[in-house]
């Protein structure tokens, strides 16, 4: 494997993430209420319990959701209303990489996003060649993406967001349904990413060493801090809910 970082641009340093009173609804149910961000930290955790608003987040932060009210703004790149810069700018990895990969071979997938950004297939082609190098993954060219396990998929698809060279990579969930080697294989390619990276969580093992968590919660910010006082919160209000029994309780 090549031990040098995925992304090797130096804007990629100070990459800016800035939200102001962002709110989104669906089908009459706010999904985020009022958010404010700013951040400048490469390592960004978010962290909160299912159906907290955090794929929500993840999807209007990516520009692939719009915010009722507020601005999303990323880099500078306003996400919604300039797709084409959105691509060079911000990249996210799926839940399921079955939501996102639609081509049936890996250099195909590979290949989707560059074209999109205006390369030619013959500057593509050579982008893909690279990347795949970069991952040794040479042999994975022409392999049916059908075929590969879910950990693989989901290598596809972090090389498909790194071949577009974005200055923040969004990971959502990237460890579900994984067992615990894959989750440590991953984890090794995501701390070689030279990009500002938020990852979306559940788990607060996972942000243990991240410069900055917020907890989201109900569509809110509940808490934003560093690591260890924000996931120390968040970790005590679990235990306190899981000592209730509202698990008993039906609705409908």
């Amino acid at each position: 494997m090549n031990r040098n970082l995925l992304i090797s641009d130096s804007d990629n340093l100070s990459a800016t993430i800035e939200m102001t009173g962002v709110s989104f609804s669906r089908e009459g149910s706010t999904l985020l209420s009022d958010i404010g961000l700013s951040v400048r930290e490469k390592r960004i955790g978010i962290v909160g319990r299912n159906g907290s608003g955090k794929t929500t987040l993840a999807l209007v932060l990516s520009g692939l959701a719009v915010a009722a009210q507020g601005e999303v703004r990323i880099c500078g790149v306003d996400v919604v209303k300039d797709r084409k810069a959105a691509l060079r700018t911000v990249g996210i990895l799926f839940q399921n990489p079955d939501h996102q990969i639609i081509f049936s071979t890996v250099e195909e997938e590979l290949g989707f996003g560059l074209l999109q950004m205006g390369h030619s297939k013959s500057e593509t082609a050579q982008k893909v060649a690279a990347v795949l190098q970069g991952f040794d993954k040479d042999h994975w060219a022409k392999a049916p993406t059908f075929q590969l396990s879910q950990g693989q998929k989901k290598l596809v698809c972090l090389m498909a967001i790194l071949a577009m060279k974005p200055k923040v990579v969004i990971l959502d969930e990237p460890f579900a349904g994984l067992d615990m080697p894959t989750r440590l294989q991953l984890t090794r390619y995501f701390d070689r990413i030279d990009a500002a990276l938020i990852h979306i969580s559940h788990s607060p093992e996972s942000l243990r060493d991240y410069e900055r968590v917020i907890w989201l919660d109900n569509g809110r910010i509940k808490q934003d801090g560093s690591a260890a006082a924000t996931l120390s919160a968040f970790t005590k209000h679990m235990y306190d809910l899981g000592g209730q029994d509202d698990i008993s309780d039906l609705t409908g």
